[in-house]
């Protein structure tokens, strides 16, 4: 275990004016505050956060977080509070020390709920101060090297953990070496037969590339020394899980990959990246399409660098990484190698949070924030960490950085939330393509656009960043809350109407405090819900009008020997009976408290019953809780189920635009004979009149006749009888009746 003088030594080497009283106290004070505890593997508990220490010393970073990293676990699991870390210490540590403090007591329904929450509140902690990130990526670092001390049920979990969001989230921040490390040490307790064959592949892969590794990276240095070109040269392996990774993404063979050893050239300028490039390809052959200028267009975790493949000495495939040696520094520390600052142009201390990674971050954490519950956060947060990319154009020349397998709607909410909320179409390189066009490197888009667009909710399916995610969802949320917040205000203006007072919020506002809600936008929207009742909002608004409660209003129900049944006034909503018993129903016109549909494309919650219902059916609603309006056909059997529920039932009536037809579901039942042809006979009917098949299904098969129910769109009940009695004159049909199956 390193000892204190040895920490402070360390630090004192790279920061001359670390506070060394800050160090010591802080580590006096984590060691008393630990005192007994032990760790899984039996070693004193003090050994992690001192582990953690000494991982950020040799990161080089500043007083205050290696203090940090020495106190972070103190307020989680000792007798030590935040106040008492504050008074010791300062706010500054005091709130980073909070920061990576999960919460205690969480009062959730699943862990990975609890999860989410933990990681929500680090998140917000990060994007403060970088400097909490960077602890709890040593924290967790170190918790990966000792793994094996933990049982196996909880080792998995840790381990899927790290692949899933640490890893990704130092290689975004632009840690390269920690992200390998952290993948290499999952991937071993996630898959150890893979994480074992790999290595052995490898290790006795070095062995016999020793003499040809040398023999490149001598050709290399040569060649760039006689072009007077200063530069080091050095060979670098891939790690066991990244050869793992690309073999199954490519599915290929470890013998077949040709980046397996790279090499680094590393510069003292940018334009010395350019002449050692210029020495490569004027001295091997370059491979086609395995140049990447990371220099001109930087990864958005700050990355840069030349990428290239030669075919060099013996022939052999070799892959070179340019940069400059600041660039090195970043590519392998990321926001860590500002040390949280450096020097800027002007000698004053520029915070690492300025960085391209850095702000990245901040935007990720306002995204991911705005979901609507912990799950949905760390389904985004998942979403946002890739890291291979690519690289598109705006027609206007702006540079937009998305994850490889991004489409069309990515790029759209990447330019800005409303163009991706009001894109109609995309054109990719000049050419008309749909929207869930894939993208690749240098692609020119240009998203077309129309204010009366909105975005379907299948564009989440399609979405790949969790940005486009996040937007679609909570755009549908917004629609969905419009379309409750009309139906809400169609009912209570009519409640209101009938009682002689004209309906608004000034109103509801003054009601507030009885009706249980915050705003009166929600109580409509409630009431659009089918969570409050008109007749409860009108007590509420004018209680002096009515004298005790509302008498409760019965339909006035009128059965014939064939079981219908006539419909009376409910809420103050006029529902009317079209005809006597036994009589066919027909269309009626509703009354003028009648709520108008149009179509299944209604600016309200409306959708239709199994069975469909078709322009000349009689219809009523049914209002369900959270799910709007049912419309049901009148002779539907399924009425019969809200016969003690009055105050659900809603006259409607069509409105169909005459200019803009379009068809409504159906569903007939058909007995034909089982013979070869009668589905076709079937379909060829239903197509001649101008019917669409949606779906058949097969109800009862034997020998001599087969049932079936058929789905078809129609555009009216007009034409929905002239399919039935198409199919009755067939020969091959016995039966054909419309279902409400």
């Amino acid at each position: 275990m390193t000892r204190q003088y040895e920490l402070v030594e360390r630090i004192l080497s790279y920061q001359p004016s670390a506070n060394e009283a800050l160090l010591n106290r802080a580590y006096v004070y984590a060691m008393k505050a630990h005192g007994n505890q032990k760790r899984a593997s039996g070693a004193p508990y003090f050994s992690h956060p001192l582990e953690v220490a000494a991982i950020l010393a040799d990161m080089r970073l500043d007083d205050a977080t290696i203090a940090t990293a020495l106190l972070h676990d103190t307020i989680e699991d000792t007798e030590a509070t935040r106040s008492e870390i504050d008074a010791l210490f300062g706010a500054e540590i005091g709130t980073l020390v909070d920061g990576l403090t999960k919460i205690k007591k969480l009062d959730l329904v699943t862990k990975k709920a609890e999860q989410a929450e933990n990681f929500r509140k680090l998140l917000l902690a990060i994007s403060s101060d970088i400097r909490v990130l960077l602890v709890k990526l040593a924290d967790r670092l170190h918790n990966m090297r000792t793994l094996e001390h933990m049982k196996p049920a909880k080792r998995r979990t840790i381990a899927e953990e790290t692949m899933d969001i640490y890893a990704p989230l130092a290689g975004r921040m632009g840690m390269q070496w920690l992200r390998e490390e952290l993948e290499d040490l999952s991937f071993r307790w996630l898959n150890p037969e893979a994480y074992a064959t790999v290595s052995e592949r490898l290790r006795a892969l070095r062995q016999d590339n020793q003499g040809l590794i040398d023999e490149i990276q001598g050709a290399l240095t040569s060649k760039l020394k006689a072009a007077r070109v200063k530069a080091i040269v050095a060979g670098r392996e891939k790690k066991p899980y990244a050869i793992w990774s690309k073999m199954e993404r490519k599915q290929i063979s470890l013998e077949q990959l040709s980046d397996i050893y790279a090499f680094r050239i590393v510069v003292p300028k940018v334009p010395d990246c350019y002449r050692a490039l210029a020495v490569v390809h004027t001295t091997w052959h370059t491979v086609p399409g395995r140049f990447k200028d990371y220099i001109s267009n930087p990864k958005q975790n700050d990355y840069q660098s030349i990428h290239t493949t030669i075919v060099g000495p013996k022939h052999q495939r070799v892959e070179l990484q340019i940069r400059t040696e600041e660039m090195h520094s970043i590519a392998e520390y990321g926001v860590a190698a500002h040390a949280l600052y450096k020097e800027g142009g002007s000698g004053k201390r520029v915070p690492a949070q300025d960085s391209s990674a850095y702000r990245w971050l901040t935007h990720l954490v306002g995204i991911l924030l705005e979901g609507d519950n912990p799950e949905e956060f760390l389904e985004h947060t998942k979403l946002e960490l890739f890291h291979d990319q690519v690289f598109c154009f705006t027609p206007k020349g702006r540079l937009i950085a998305l994850p490889r397998g991004a489409n069309c709607i990515d790029f759209a909410y990447a330019v800005h939330t409303q163009v991706g909320n009001t894109a109609v179409g995309a054109k990719i390189n000049g050419r008309p393509m749909p929207l869930a066009s894939t993208l690749r490197n240098g692609d020119e888009v240009e998203i077309v656009c129309s204010e009366a667009q909105s975005p379907p909710v299948a564009w989440e399916r399609l979405a790949v960043t969790g940005k486009a995610r996040s937007a679609i969802r909570r755009a549908s949320r917004d629609a969905v809350r419009l379309q409750y917040d009309k139906l809400g205000r169609e009912i209570l203006d009519r409640a209101f109407r009938r009682h002689g007072q004209t309906f608004s919020e000034e109103a509801i506002a003054k009601a507030l405090p009885r009706l249980s809600q915050k705003t009166a936008e929600d109580v409509v929207t409630a009431v659009g819900r089918g969570e409050l009742s008109s007749g409860d909002v009108f007590r509420a608004a004018f209680p002096e009008e009515i004298a005790g409660p509302m008498p409760k209003r019965r339909r006035q129900v009128k059965r014939s020997e064939e079981g219908w049944f006539g419909l009376g006034k409910v809420m103050g909503l006029k529902f009317r009976w079209p005809g006597s018993a036994g009589k066919e129903r027909s269309e009626s016109h509703a009354g003028p408290e009648s709520i108008p549909i149009r179509g299944l494309k209604s600016g309200l919650p409306v959708h239709f019953a199994d069975g469909g219902a078709v322009p000349g059916d009689r219809i009523v609603g049914i209002l369900s809780p959270g799910h709007g309006i049912t419309i049901y056909p009148i002779h539907a059997a399924a009425l019969q189920a809200f016969d003690d529920e009055p105050e659900r039932w809603i006259d409607v009536t069509w409105d169909i635009d005459e200019d803009n037809p379009q068809r409504f579901p159906a569903k007939i039942a058909v007995t034909a004979m089982n013979e070869p042809g009668s589905l076709a006979q079937i379909a060829t009917v239903i197509g001649e009149v101008d019917g669409n098949i949606q779906n058949i299904k097969m109800t009862n098969q034997v020998a001599d006749y087969t049932e079936m129910l058929i789905d078809v769109d129609v555009w009216d009940l007009q034409h929905l009888n002239e399919i039935l009695t198409g199919l009755r004159a067939r020969d091959v049909v016995s039966s054909a009746t419309r279902s409400e199956d």
